[in-house]
């Protein structure tokens, strides 16, 4: 069999799985009458668009805001099937909203989402983190290094509990499953076999470049980063972790892609933890998710299904 040199990835949705492959992106959603849809988009990446964005490190952190759009419009995209039906008289708001954005309502509400997404995930995992941190200053030690390592601990701990107990959470449970129909569609798709759900089951769940390894690796790479900041004042620390947060993105985003091309004894190191947390964000999928898994995995890389 000829293995299959590839960089696609994706993202688990509501009842299906978004696929970036080399012919565009492609979500496949199962509805509740069994019937696989299908949206196919032809995007060029910002990083294609302008050289300078595509140069190493700077590629990282536009990749990040590229995927965080795209994931949320595949996540809208895949949550419409799901609505209620009824026929409902839309708010004073909404009547409101569409009067001022018109045509334009879609993308406010997206930059809105993007925006709420990231003020959400910078607040949980980093300004949190480093206030809690604080506490330990004058009672454990005032090394700044030391401080950014128990900041560090924080912030996985807080991270591993937040995946966890949403994992709880019956509707994310399924999203988990995608997720691992994902992963094993596209290892399956790598080794060269056939593209079938019964192929795709004989593989693990468990991939190199997963965006549960880049989250966990932005985790570790921080503390490197941050412990150069040194140790000042709350304010000032909430303000260094926000400003370089896209030099943290962007290293982190160039040791996945060496991961996703290398199989040695470093790169095996360096993807260990993260594999194991995938045990946390994925599971099992069944024969219907592969499919649609596979699916979307077709469609976005040209292959006649």
């Amino acid at each position: 069999m000829k293995k299959n040199k590839t960089m696609v990835g994706g993202q688990a949705v509501i009842e299906g799985v978004m696929m970036r492959g080399s012919k565009g992106i492609a979500t496949c959603v199962r509805k509740s009458d069994g019937e696989i849809v299908t949206d196919k988009r032809e995007i060029v990446p910002f990083t294609k668009r302008n050289k300078l964005l595509g140069f190493p490190i700077i590629r990282g952190f536009v990749t990040l805001i590229d995927s965080l759009i795209i994931g949320i419009k595949a996540l809208n995209y895949s949550a419409s099937f799901f609505e209620d039906d009824e026929d409902t008289e839309p708010s004073k708001f909404d009547k409101w909203f569409e009067k001022v954005f018109k045509e334009k309502s879609d993308d406010v509400i997206l930059g809105m989402s993007l925006v709420v997404s990231l003020i959400f995930a910078v607040g949980l995992f980093f300004i949190l983190p480093t206030v809690a941190a604080n506490f330990f200053k004058k009672s454990v030690t005032n090394n700044s290094f030391t401080l950014n390592i128990i900041e560090g601990a924080i912030r996985v701990l807080i991270f591993i509990l937040y995946i966890f107990f949403i994992g709880k959470l019956e509707d994310i449970n399924r999203v988990y499953q995608y997720h691992g129909a994902e992963h094993k569609s596209i290892f399956c798709y790598e080794s060269g076999k056939e593209l079938t759900p019964e192929n795709a089951t004989e593989f693990k769940r468990f991939h190199p470049r997963c965006g549960t390894n880049f989250l966990f690796l932005v985790m570790i790479v921080s503390i490197l980063v941050f412990s150069l900041a040194g140790w000042q004042s709350v304010i000032q620390r909430i303000v260094y972790r926000i400003v370089l947060l896209p030099l943290i993105s962007g290293i982190t985003y160039e040791i996945i892609r060496w991961l996703g091309k290398n199989d040695n004894v470093i790169s095996r190191i360096l993807a260990y933890p993260g594999l194991q947390l995938q045990r946390l964000t994925t599971r099992e999928p069944d024969l219907s998710q592969l499919e649609v898994a596979i699916k979307a995995l077709k469609a976005s890389e040209g292959i006649e299904d």
